[in-house]
Protein backbone atom coordinates (compact mmCIF):
# COMPACT_ATOMS: atom_id res chain seq x y z
CA UNK A 1 0.00 0.00 0.00
CA UNK A 2 1.46 3.65 -0.96
CA UNK A 3 0.70 6.20 1.41
CA UNK A 4 -2.36 8.51 1.46
CA UNK A 5 0.27 11.81 2.07
CA UNK A 6 3.12 12.79 -0.27
CA UNK A 7 6.85 12.41 0.19
CA UNK A 8 7.26 15.57 2.11
CA UNK A 9 4.06 14.96 4.32
CA UNK A 10 5.40 11.68 5.20
CA UNK A 11 9.16 12.95 6.36
CA UNK A 12 7.67 15.65 8.27
CA UNK A 13 5.00 13.26 10.11
CA UNK A 14 7.80 10.60 10.76
CA UNK A 15 10.28 14.02 12.30
CA UNK A 16 6.98 15.14 14.03
CA UNK A 17 6.86 12.07 15.99
CA UNK A 18 10.26 11.57 16.85
CA UNK A 19 10.40 14.98 17.84
CA UNK A 20 7.29 14.15 20.10
CA UNK A 21 9.00 11.23 21.88
CA UNK A 22 12.30 13.39 22.58
CA UNK A 23 10.62 16.22 24.74
CA UNK A 24 9.09 13.61 26.72
CA UNK A 25 12.20 12.06 27.35
CA UNK A 26 11.70 8.95 24.79
CA UNK A 27 14.21 7.41 22.21
CA UNK A 28 12.96 6.90 18.57
CA UNK A 29 14.67 7.00 15.87
CA UNK A 30 13.46 6.70 11.93
CA UNK A 31 14.31 3.50 9.94
CA UNK A 32 13.94 2.47 6.23
CA UNK A 33 13.52 4.98 3.42
CA UNK A 34 12.13 8.29 5.01
CA UNK A 35 15.40 7.67 7.14
CA UNK A 36 17.49 7.91 4.14
CA UNK A 37 15.71 10.58 2.21
CA UNK A 38 16.26 12.76 5.45
CA UNK A 39 20.13 11.67 5.84
CA UNK A 40 20.65 12.29 1.97
CA UNK A 41 19.91 15.75 1.84
CA UNK A 42 20.40 17.47 -1.31
CA UNK A 43 20.33 13.57 -3.38
CA UNK A 44 16.36 14.05 -3.02
CA UNK A 45 16.09 14.08 -6.52
CA UNK A 46 18.11 11.01 -7.17
CA UNK A 47 15.93 9.01 -4.78
CA UNK A 48 12.75 10.50 -6.45
CA UNK A 49 14.22 10.23 -10.38
CA UNK A 50 15.02 6.20 -9.37
CA UNK A 51 11.04 5.92 -8.66
CA UNK A 52 11.36 3.71 -5.58
CA UNK A 53 7.69 2.18 -5.78
CA UNK A 54 7.44 2.91 -9.71
CA UNK A 55 4.98 5.14 -11.24
CA UNK A 56 3.18 6.09 -7.97
CA UNK A 57 4.76 9.04 -7.99
CA UNK A 58 5.55 8.37 -4.52
CA UNK A 59 8.31 6.76 -2.43
CA UNK A 60 7.05 6.12 0.68
CA UNK A 61 4.31 3.62 2.18
CA UNK A 62 4.32 3.76 5.69
CA UNK A 63 6.52 5.31 8.67
CA UNK A 64 9.08 2.80 10.65
CA UNK A 65 10.61 3.61 13.96
CA UNK A 66 12.72 2.01 16.63
CA UNK A 67 13.39 2.34 20.12
CA UNK A 68 14.05 0.60 23.40
CA UNK A 69 12.49 -2.35 25.02
CA UNK A 70 12.71 -0.79 28.26
CA UNK A 71 10.61 2.37 27.42
CA UNK A 72 7.48 0.03 25.75
CA UNK A 73 5.02 1.48 28.09
CA UNK A 74 6.31 5.27 27.60
CA UNK A 75 6.37 4.87 24.16
CA UNK A 76 2.90 3.24 24.20
CA UNK A 77 1.74 6.17 26.49
CA UNK A 78 3.18 9.04 23.27
CA UNK A 79 1.17 6.99 20.62
CA UNK A 80 -1.87 5.91 22.34
CA UNK A 81 -2.64 8.49 24.73
CA UNK A 82 -0.86 12.04 23.60
CA UNK A 83 -0.53 11.45 19.65
CA UNK A 84 -3.82 9.42 19.39
CA UNK A 85 -2.76 6.51 17.22
CA UNK A 86 -4.95 3.38 17.11
CA UNK A 87 -3.49 -0.07 17.81
CA UNK A 88 -5.43 -3.36 17.36
CA UNK A 89 -5.56 -5.50 20.01
CA UNK A 90 -5.49 -8.66 18.41
CA UNK A 91 -1.96 -7.13 17.36
CA UNK A 92 -0.93 -6.39 20.68
CA UNK A 93 -1.73 -9.79 22.10
CA UNK A 94 -0.06 -11.91 19.02
CA UNK A 95 3.17 -9.66 18.74
CA UNK A 96 2.79 -6.29 21.10
CA UNK A 97 6.06 -7.30 23.06
CA UNK A 98 8.54 -7.23 20.25
CA UNK A 99 6.93 -4.75 17.76
CA UNK A 100 3.98 -2.00 17.64
CA UNK A 101 1.70 -1.41 14.74
CA UNK A 102 -0.26 1.75 14.96
CA UNK A 103 -2.85 3.77 12.14
CA UNK A 104 -2.87 7.07 12.15
CA UNK A 105 -5.92 8.47 13.59
CA UNK A 106 -7.62 9.37 10.50
CA UNK A 107 -6.08 6.47 8.53
CA UNK A 108 -3.34 8.13 6.38
CA UNK A 109 -0.37 6.05 6.91
CA UNK A 110 0.86 3.41 9.29
CA UNK A 111 3.84 3.58 11.97
CA UNK A 112 5.36 -0.13 12.67
CA UNK A 113 7.60 0.20 15.94
CA UNK A 114 10.63 -1.92 16.34
CA UNK A 115 12.71 -2.58 19.90
CA UNK A 116 16.11 -3.14 20.22
CA UNK A 117 16.97 -5.20 17.11
CA UNK A 118 15.76 -5.44 13.64
CA UNK A 119 14.60 -9.03 13.47
CA UNK A 120 14.10 -9.77 9.79
CA UNK A 121 16.36 -12.14 7.49
CA UNK A 122 19.00 -11.79 10.28
CA UNK A 123 19.25 -9.28 13.94
CA UNK A 124 20.56 -6.29 13.91
CA UNK A 125 21.15 -5.65 17.27
CA UNK A 126 20.93 -1.78 19.03
CA UNK A 127 21.68 -2.08 22.43
CA UNK A 128 20.62 -0.74 25.50
CA UNK A 129 19.33 2.71 26.38
CA UNK A 130 22.22 4.94 27.65
CA UNK A 131 24.76 2.41 25.61
CA UNK A 132 22.71 1.84 22.44
CA UNK A 133 23.07 2.96 19.05
CA UNK A 134 20.20 4.70 18.63
CA UNK A 135 21.85 7.84 20.76
CA UNK A 136 24.59 7.70 17.80
CA UNK A 137 22.07 9.81 15.85
CA UNK A 138 18.76 11.87 15.01
CA UNK A 139 16.37 11.60 14.20
CA UNK A 140 17.33 8.62 12.37
CA UNK A 141 19.38 5.43 12.96
CA UNK A 142 22.83 5.77 11.71
CA UNK A 143 24.24 5.86 7.89
CA UNK A 144 25.85 2.06 8.71
CA UNK A 145 22.91 0.82 10.53
CA UNK A 146 20.54 2.28 7.27
CA UNK A 147 23.07 0.21 5.04
CA UNK A 148 22.93 -2.45 7.57
CA UNK A 149 19.19 -2.40 7.51
CA UNK A 150 19.34 -2.77 3.75
CA UNK A 151 22.06 -5.27 3.01
CA UNK A 152 20.58 -8.34 5.76
CA UNK A 153 17.58 -8.44 3.43
CA UNK A 154 17.86 -12.14 2.11
CA UNK A 155 16.15 -12.04 -1.17
CA UNK A 156 16.61 -7.82 -1.16
CA UNK A 157 13.95 -6.27 -4.04
CA UNK A 158 14.46 -3.60 -6.28
CA UNK A 159 13.20 -0.25 -4.52
CA UNK A 160 15.72 -1.40 -1.05
CA UNK A 161 18.33 -1.84 -4.08
CA UNK A 162 17.68 1.66 -5.05
CA UNK A 163 17.41 2.66 -1.37
CA UNK A 164 20.99 1.46 -1.08
CA UNK A 165 22.14 3.06 -3.97
CA UNK A 166 21.07 6.82 -2.59
CA UNK A 167 22.45 6.00 0.83
CA UNK A 168 26.01 5.48 -0.81
CA UNK A 169 25.97 8.09 -3.35
CA UNK A 170 25.24 10.55 -0.23
CA UNK A 171 27.98 9.24 2.06
CA UNK A 172 31.54 8.39 2.25
CA UNK A 173 33.29 5.50 3.53
CA UNK A 174 34.85 5.85 6.91
CA UNK A 175 36.08 4.78 10.27
CA UNK A 176 33.43 6.03 12.49
CA UNK A 177 29.21 6.59 12.39
CA UNK A 178 29.06 11.04 11.93
CA UNK A 179 27.43 11.03 8.42
CA UNK A 180 29.46 8.12 6.96
CA UNK A 181 29.49 4.55 6.33
CA UNK A 182 31.29 2.96 9.62
CA UNK A 183 33.74 0.50 7.70
CA UNK A 184 35.47 -0.33 11.57
CA UNK A 185 32.24 -1.72 12.43
CA UNK A 186 30.65 -3.67 9.61
CA UNK A 187 33.97 -5.42 9.84
CA UNK A 188 33.26 -6.26 13.55
CA UNK A 189 29.80 -7.55 12.98
CA UNK A 190 29.62 -9.32 9.60
CA UNK A 191 33.23 -10.75 10.33
CA UNK A 192 31.48 -12.57 13.54
CA UNK A 193 28.28 -13.77 10.84
CA UNK A 194 28.81 -15.51 8.11
CA UNK A 195 25.12 -15.68 6.62
CA UNK A 196 24.77 -11.73 7.23
CA UNK A 197 27.98 -11.55 5.62
CA UNK A 198 27.43 -13.84 2.82
CA UNK A 199 23.72 -11.67 2.24
CA UNK A 200 25.60 -8.63 2.17
CA UNK A 201 28.05 -8.59 0.32
CA UNK A 202 25.72 -10.32 -2.11
CA UNK A 203 23.46 -7.38 -2.19
CA UNK A 204 26.37 -4.79 -2.59
CA UNK A 205 27.68 -7.01 -5.65
CA UNK A 206 22.95 -6.62 -6.90
CA UNK A 207 23.46 -2.87 -5.86
CA UNK A 208 26.62 -1.89 -8.77
CA UNK A 209 24.61 -4.57 -11.32
CA UNK A 210 21.80 -1.98 -10.66
CA UNK A 211 23.79 1.05 -10.91
CA UNK A 212 25.16 0.16 -13.80
CA UNK A 213 21.67 -0.63 -15.48
CA UNK A 214 20.45 2.84 -14.40
CA UNK A 215 23.74 4.40 -15.48
CA UNK A 216 23.06 2.63 -18.99
CA UNK A 217 19.45 3.95 -18.75
CA UNK A 218 20.25 7.38 -18.31
CA UNK A 219 19.13 7.71 -14.71
CA UNK A 220 22.16 8.09 -13.06
CA UNK A 221 24.86 9.83 -13.92
CA UNK A 222 28.78 8.41 -14.90
CA UNK A 223 30.02 10.77 -11.77
CA UNK A 224 26.99 9.51 -9.61
CA UNK A 225 27.80 5.71 -10.69
CA UNK A 226 31.98 6.07 -10.43
CA UNK A 227 31.01 7.38 -7.01
CA UNK A 228 28.77 4.54 -5.77
CA UNK A 229 31.24 2.02 -7.91
CA UNK A 230 34.46 3.28 -5.67
CA UNK A 231 32.18 2.81 -2.07
CA UNK A 232 31.09 -0.42 -2.79
CA UNK A 233 34.11 -1.69 -3.86
CA UNK A 234 36.02 -0.04 -0.50
CA UNK A 235 33.28 -1.52 1.60
CA UNK A 236 33.31 -5.15 -0.15
CA UNK A 237 37.40 -4.90 0.48
CA UNK A 238 37.16 -4.36 4.21
CA UNK A 239 34.59 -7.23 4.24
CA UNK A 240 36.80 -9.82 2.51
CA UNK A 241 39.90 -8.67 4.33
CA UNK A 242 38.39 -8.05 7.56
CA UNK A 243 39.46 -10.79 10.86
CA UNK A 244 36.62 -13.66 10.36
CA UNK A 245 35.46 -15.17 14.15
CA UNK A 246 34.84 -18.77 14.89
CA UNK A 247 31.43 -18.17 14.54
CA UNK A 248 31.91 -16.89 11.02
CA UNK A 249 33.74 -19.98 9.91
CA UNK A 250 31.38 -22.36 11.91
CA UNK A 251 28.64 -20.59 9.54
CA UNK A 252 30.36 -21.54 6.22
CA UNK A 253 30.36 -25.05 7.30
CA UNK A 254 26.88 -25.54 8.47
CA UNK A 255 26.16 -23.64 5.04
CA UNK A 256 28.72 -26.12 2.97
CA UNK A 257 26.48 -29.28 4.87
CA UNK A 258 22.97 -28.03 3.50
CA UNK A 259 24.56 -27.88 0.38
CA UNK A 260 25.27 -31.39 0.48
CA UNK A 261 22.22 -32.59 2.28
CA UNK A 262 20.19 -30.61 -0.39
CA UNK A 263 22.07 -32.42 -3.63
Amino acid sequence: MVAVLSDEEMVREAVRIVEAARERGVILRILGAIAIRLHSVGHEDLHVRLGRLGNTGKSFTDIDLIGYSSQYGEIRRLMERELSFRISPQFLLLHGRERLLYSHPENLYHVDIFFDKLAFSHDISFGKKGSGRLELDYPTITVTDLLLEKLQIHEINEKDIKDVIVLLKAHPVGHGDEDQVNLDYLAKLLGDDWGLWKDATDNLRKALSFAERYRDSGLLSMGDYRVIEERIARILEALESCPKTKRWYDGVKQAEKKKKYWR
